[in-house]
């Protein structure tokens, strides 16, 4: 348990290394994907899977297929050998034929957009049929989120309705989003090394922007000017850019606009791609001096108490560690209302900022090696204390995944260690080996923004 008393120092917090390009998984880890995933849904008793997606939900299908669709919606079928089927609307049919997975393909004109042509697909009752969805079938439909009662799903009702009129009223269609997605074991939520290393370039992506937009924050630029500082560059997005300052700064998840920000107001921003985000949050300010009357004491009665959590937090992750372990610690140092602490503090990450969460009160689901996790542990005071955040991914990897890791990816590697080394010696964070930092931010927490070197550590 950490006992040292949090302050507020000076910390000259390293350049960890930019990345190099991106790397890209091999194609045929899709086709052992899908194997995967037909395996579970056999030892479910499932003969059939349907797997929808839109722009805002598309991270199964991505992970599965290496193709998200874009402006629509697209669905993807199952069955235990014959080849996948995908459906796809107009604008999605290059795209979707480029994909890394072979695919059968089918033009859906009901994916597209409202009054494009419609008038040369088949209906999808006749497509389903055709791909092995008939009376007394049961079939697994995967959207995003799960539900305890199997019988609730999340995706268009017409493609419901249309898979419960073909298998009839001694078949089965049930919610399988868990297959993918369960906290525990769920084929996204266990990752291998060189998804580890893609999400580890993303989050140095991310984090590297969110500090040039710190190192680069000045009082009278607009929002849109200081959100150009985290340098996205296209990237497909996991959230929206968000970047607030000022009275709107309260709500969090708007997005940037043309207002001018001014010294001595709050300020938030979230930068997220696929497999990371990165958030600061905290004043427009150089010392509590520039601070509004009556909530000067922000350091001491939330930034400290807050990293000292967060701090303790980090010190008990370690593969076979369980969820309600991290609830507790957040309970008993951030319990009092006025922290606001609602949402569960961490969760699991991928292409999708949020994915599921071991972490919740008396949780027994145990952390594993391949485990991507965000940092997530935000203050709603709801008051004018206003916030503090320190958002950064985390991976948990044992030993052989720790050294199958450095053979493959040693600047990765080489990054890692180093951010384990600033945690530990600058900011007196100590970290199991199974811990490895994926942010060029590494936990440095600023609360006054104006002066980025002044970060909040327990090291004497």
């Amino acid at each position: 348990m950490t006992t040292a008393t949090p302050r507020l120092a000076t910390v000259d917090v390293p350049d960890f290394g930019a990345p190099g390009p991106r790397s890209e998984l091999p194609d045929e880890r899709y086709a052992e994907r899908v194997e995967a995933l037909r395996a579970r849904a056999d030892a479910r008793g499932y003969d059939r899977l349907v797997v929808y997606a839109d722009r805002e939900h598309s991270a199964n299908l991505s992970f599965l297929t290496g193709f998200d669709p874009r402006f629509e919606e697209a669905m993807l079928v199952l069955g235990p050998d014959d080849p996948p089927a995908i459906l796809v609307g107009n604008e999605c049919w290059g795209t979707a034929g480029a994909a890394p997975l072979a695919m059968e393909r089918h033009l859906f004109q009901d994916f597209s957009l409202p009054e494009q042509p419609r008038d040369r697909s088949q209906p999808l009752g006749d497509i389903l049929e055709g791909h092995g969805i008939r009376p007394n079938g049961r079939v697994g439909v995967i959207g995003w989120k799960p539900f305890r009662d199997r019988s609730r799903m999340e995706v268009p009702s017409f493609i419901v309705d249309e898979l419960r009129e073909l298998v009839g009223p001694a078949g089965v269609v049930e919610n399988a989003n868990d297959l993918l997605v369960d906290p525990q074991d769920g084929l996204r939520i266990i990752n291998d090394v060189d998804q580890v290393a893609i999400f580890e370039h993303a989050s140095t992506r991310t984090s590297t922007g969110v500090r040039r937009l710190l190192e680069g924050l000045r009082p009278g630029m607009t929002e849109a000017e200081a959100v150009a500082l985290l340098g996205w560059d296209g990237t497909p997005l996991s959230c929206h850019v968000m970047l607030t300052a000022g009275p709107r700064a309260r709500f969090g998840l708007l997005s940037p606009s043309d207002r001018a920000i001014g010294r001595g107001e709050p300020f938030t921003t979230a930068f997220g791609i696929w497999g990371a985000l990165t958030c600061r949050a905290g004043w427009v300010a150089d010392d509590e001096r520039d601070l509004p009357d009556g909530v000067r004491e922000y350091v001491d009665k939330l930034v400290a108490p807050y990293f000292g959590a967060v701090a303790e937090w980090y010190g008990a992750l370690h593969v076979g560690q369980r969820g309600g372990v991290l609830q507790e610690i957040i309970d008993r140092r951030l319990g009092d209302p006025f922290f606001g602490i609602f949402l569960n503090p961490g969760h699991q990450l991928h292409l999708d900022e949020w994915v599921s969460s071991p972490v919740g009160p008396g949780s027994q689901t145990e952390l594993r090696s391949g485990m991507v996790m965000q940092v997530d542990i935000i203050p709603a005071t709801g008051t004018p204390w206003f916030t503090t955040n320190i958002e950064d991914g985390i991976a948990l990897a044992d030993r052989e995944m720790r050294a199958s890791f450095a053979a493959a990816y040693p600047e990765a590697w080489s990054r890692i260690q180093a951010r384990r080394a600033f945690m530990r010696d600058q900011l007196g964070i100590e970290l199991h080996e199974d811990v490895l930092p994926l942010s060029n931010l590494a936990a440095a927490l600023p609360p006054f923004l104006l002066r980025p070197d002044r970060v909040m550590t327990l090291a004497s």
